[in-house]
């Protein structure tokens, strides 16, 4: 499953080809994904140019200006906000205009300069959804209210890591893998950043002290900005061209390393099951 790294990663890849491009047709073959393309999706989006995108959690945001109104026009076009998300297996390639279309591909988006914007999803858990400028210019959707903040902002920190768990029994595992607390930790980072912080997966969030908490809000920062590096090269060719598999290769310390020795004391890596997800640690670093 794609996750912030990834999403951003594919945000970066997207952003050279679509930053100030007009939209000039969008192709929906199926409404039915996670959360049904709404029916006016294609009309909102046409003749709009797209300002930026940004990303939210592994969310990500199109800012789209719409054009003018005309007296001629029936339809006043709106300013908004394409809200996408990968979900299971979506992937969003930049291809020529001409590209035929294959099987699970499920929306283009179609630009005046000759390119477009396929999203293609096997498993159809991704999302496809319009939300239309509020005053404030700030999207907003139910979506987006209940994420926690963003790892790598500065409103992440020890403290609210510390506040949030007090009185919490859940694993500190799960814990950071809850997007109301913090968004973009998933698996693979959440079991990296804890043995990176020396932290054992298992161990009650309630029970972690504001010191340790400081030792893993930093090792999150670097465990995601690290694979944010790994993956940017890669996944702007694979944006770029042929749609092949561009995802990064991150350097794992502990994660898919079962029985294999530990980098930092060589004791053999042990996994367990935490929420249908393995979790993976050291069972002599991390405690």
């Amino acid at each position: 499953m794609p996750e912030l790294p990834e999403v951003e990663t594919t945000r970066m890849g997207l952003l050279p080809h679509t930053q100030g491009q007009r939209i000039s047709r969008v192709i929906v073959r199926d409404t039915r994904l996670r959360w049904p393309i709404p029916a006016d999706f294609a009309r909102q989006l046409e003749g709009t140019t797209v300002k930026t995108i940004t990303r939210r959690g592994k969310y990500l945001l199109w800012e789209c200006a719409g054009t003018k109104a005309n007296r001629k026009s029936a339809q006043k076009q709106k300013n908004g906000f394409i809200l996408s998300h990968l979900g299971m297996s979506g992937t969003l390639c930049v291809l020529p205009d001409s590209t035929p279309a294959t099987k699970h591909d499920h929306v283009d988006i179609i630009f005046a300069n000759n390119l477009l914007v396929r999203f293609h999803d096997p498993r159809r858990f991704g999302a496809m959804l319009w939300i239309a400028a509020q005053e404030s210019g700030i999207p907003t959707h139910p979506l987006l209210d209940v994420l926690g903040p963003e790892p790598l902002s500065a409103a992440f920190t020890a403290e609210h890591l510390f506040n949030a768990s007090r009185g919490r029994t859940v694993s500190i595992k799960e814990f950071i893998m809850n997007s109301h607390v913090v968004v973009g930790v998933g698996n693979i980072y959440a079991s990296e950043s804890l043995f990176r912080a020396r932290i054992h997966p298992k161990r009650a969030a309630g029970k972690i002290s504001l010191v340790r908490y400081e030792k893993l809000a930093e090792a999150i920062r670097k465990t995601l900005a690290d694979a944010i590096r790994a993956g940017g090269t890669t996944l702007r060719d694979y944006v770029g061209t042929d749609g092949g598999q561009g995802y990064f290769q991150l350097d794992v310390t502990v994660y898919g390393r079962e029985a294999k020795p530990c980098k930092i004391c060589q004791t053999p890596i042990r996994s367990l099951v935490q929420g249908a997800r393995s979790s993976y640690f050291c069972p002599h670093c991390q405690h």
